[in-house]
């Protein structure tokens, strides 16, 4: 690795990440650091001293060498919004995650802290100054990528330079698109982004040297050309219905009152529940024996639950709730599920894709999972399991069970013919008014759901383009009927959505900065027994058509061993592949919640730690 000059004191040294080193006399500092290499090589350009390491955010590929910087006396700045990020990275990391966590998705963690503590000595506010050594570093929020970056912005010889860490790569691309989602679908992280690059183009910047990527010259055309970007992909990224402002309306234009107060009619044999802003998961299929099987159910206060299904019983015939089959792993669509099978005897079905995030829970990081909603429900046990394609039935309804991602992966669709009607029950993959052709039906664009679009919503739009749906009875008490205009909207913006990532994509694939668990250890959380020790398995995907090599280092806090601690495998192309890892404690004095490390080297590029996985002993 050599340096490359930007001017006259500032150098550019490769790694991980851009490390840049700003040069005065024999002294130096550091705008990032990578895996601290740059450290070997100071003397090459005359430098004996780093005095101090400016972090433009708390990202491991810009972090993960600190330990390097023992004894060195350099100081270490970062910005003020980051600060806990540097100095208790395990705060952000839990057993036990919960819906409001802070720097979570529905739970899970859109942050990726160094695996170790970083002392800080300084924090930089979001317009803040440094001088140091005569020379003036601006400092200016620019966060998106990461939730509090900074930008160090200097003028040197005349001209506007500035260290803009992730906000934007050559190309107007992004680095990855997993650390710019900070809600449920609703931008706040893409908001942040288009104002931090508004920021940057008020200054007449003659280069940009961003972390990773050749360094931007004349950038101002290329900030302007990726917020143009970001304000037309926003229009596709949002939900395709009305939320939170006229979805009530849209909900069910289909069903009629029963005589059980706010239970409605779909069709002779569906029901469901209807009220303002009464948003839980429930359909019911019930048969003329007074028999019933339940498509979801979550969300409800269990005694208006109770006291509906004694109605029912009363005044619509029901007898007996024979099954609650479970549409997807989201914790609201099935809280109540053991519920109504301890008090009402129903069994829990679902298919073997949603399986192991309901029943296993803490071995994933995935959004809104049973357990983070603090209703004391840590894991679903299945009564029945289907495999993709199963038909079965009941009462004389014959119905399938099909894979069917949309919102997540781990998704089915239950479909069949109900009352002269194909009828499909859809869980949270589509919502919207058929007959409004300003909506497109897609749910929230969530990475962390598991959710490519090829096995995300552009699978569901196909699949239900081919099964021609009379009635779609989404999660959420929807009912949308004739909904074929609504699917082909579904269809053509998933596409197009998909354009926009690709797009806005510094890789190739835009698969590989979309995902967020294309190398990841399964569990994510291993739990350490009796004999201090656990196995666990290394799953790496890869992308590409053809394959690829993959070197993977599994970095673990001071204390503990993996056997293997180094995978280099190649990966065949489109495919998933995984290595069983033995882990251990090696020290007594290590109890409690530690945080690891994945580092990659994909294709002989290095990426260094994008990954995390928890280890907790005791």
């Amino acid at each position: 690795m050599k340096f490359t000059q930007v001017t006259k004191d500032i150098y550019l040294f490769p790694d991980i990440c851009n490390v840049y080193v700003i040069k005065s006399g024999e002294l130096g500092l550091l705008i990032d650091l990578g895996t601290g290499d740059v450290l070997d090589h100071l003397k090459e350009i005359g430098i004996n001293k780093i005095e101090w390491v400016l972090f433009t955010h708390h990202h491991r590929e810009q972090t993960q060498g600190y330990p390097r910087l023992k004894n060195t006396g350099a100081k270490v700045a970062v910005p003020e919004v980051e600060k806990a990020l540097f100095e208790t990275p395990m705060n952000f990391r839990k057993m036990t995650p919960a819906l409001s966590d802070a720097f979570t998705v529905h739970g899970a963690s859109y942050v990726r802290p160094a695996i170790t503590p970083i002392k800080v000595d300084k924090t930089f506010a979001k317009m803040d100054d440094f001088i140091w050594q005569e020379i003036e570093l601006w400092c200016v929020e620019t966060a998106g990528n990461s939730p509090g970056s900074l930008s160090y912005i200097t003028k040197k010889e005349g001209e506007w330079i500035a260290f803009t860490g992730d906000v934007m790569l050559q190309g107007s691309k992004l680095h990855t698109w997993f650390d710019t989602e900070w809600d449920y679908g609703f931008s706040k992280g893409i908001y942040a982004l288009y104002n931090s690059l508004g920021q940057l183009e008020g200054y007449p910047l003659k280069k940009m040297l961003p972390s990773h990527g050749p360094i931007v010259e004349n950038p101002l055309p290329q900030l302007q050309a990726l917020r143009n970007t970001l304000r037309e992909f926003n229009k596709l990224y949002l939900r395709g219905w009305e939320v939170s402002t006229f979805a009530g309306a849209d909900q069910d234009r289909v069903s009629q009152p029963t005589t059980v107060p706010h239970v409605w009619q779909v069709t002779k044999h569906l029901f469901k529940f209807r009220g303002p802003e009464f948003w839980p998961n429930f359909h019911m299929i019930l048969a003329d024996n007074g028999h019933a099987l339940v498509v979801d159910c979550g969300l409800f206060k269990k005694e208006f639950l109770d006291k509906s299904i004694a109605l029912m019983k009363e005044r619509l015939g029901l007898k007996q709730i024979d099954v609650v089959l479970v549409t997807h792993m989201h914790g609201d669509h099935c809280l109540e599920a053991p519920h109504l099978r301890d008090k009402h005897g129903a069994k829990i079905w679902t298919m073997n894709r949603v399986v192991a995030p309901v029943s296993r829970p803490l071995h994933f990081d995935y959004c809104a999972q049973v357990n983070t909603y603090g209703k004391g429900i840590d894991s679903i046990a299945f009564d029945k399991v289907f495999q993709a394609g199963d038909t079965f039935t009941w009462e004389g309804f014959k119905l399938t069970v099909d894979w069917m991602p949309g919102q997540t992966e781990f998704a089915l669709c239950l479909h069949g013919i109900i009352d002269g009607k194909n009828v499909a029950f859809t869980g949270d993959n589509i919502f919207g008014s058929s007959s409004d052709p300003s909506q497109n039906g897609h749910e929230a664009v969530v990475a962390r759901n598991s959710c490519i679009l090829e096995e995300g919503y552009i699978y569901a739009a196909k699949y239900l383009k081919k099964l021609q749906p009379d009635l779609l009875l989404g999660g959420h008490s929807w009912a949308m009927a004739e909904p074929a205009k609504l699917i082909d909207r579904y269809l053509e913006d998933a596409l197009k959505l998909k354009e926009y990532f690709e797009k806005l994509s510094f890789e190739k694939d835009y698969r590989w900065m979309y995902d967020p668990y294309w190398v990841h250890m399964e569990p994510y959380r291993v739990v350490l027994g009796k004999n201090n020790g656990a196995e666990a398995r290394l799953v790496m995907r890869n992308f590409d058509s053809a394959p690829i090599s993959m070197k993977v280092e599994i970095v673990l806090p001071e204390g503990f061993k993996a056997e293997p601690a180094i995978i280099t495998t190649m990966v065949a192309g489109e495919s998933t592949t995984s290595i069983p890892i033995q882990i251990s404690c090696t020290k007594e004095t290590v109890k409690g919640l530690h945080l690891a490390a994945l580092d990659i080297t994909r294709k002989g590029k290095r990426a260094g730690q994008l990954f995390d996985f928890i280890l907790w002993v005791g």
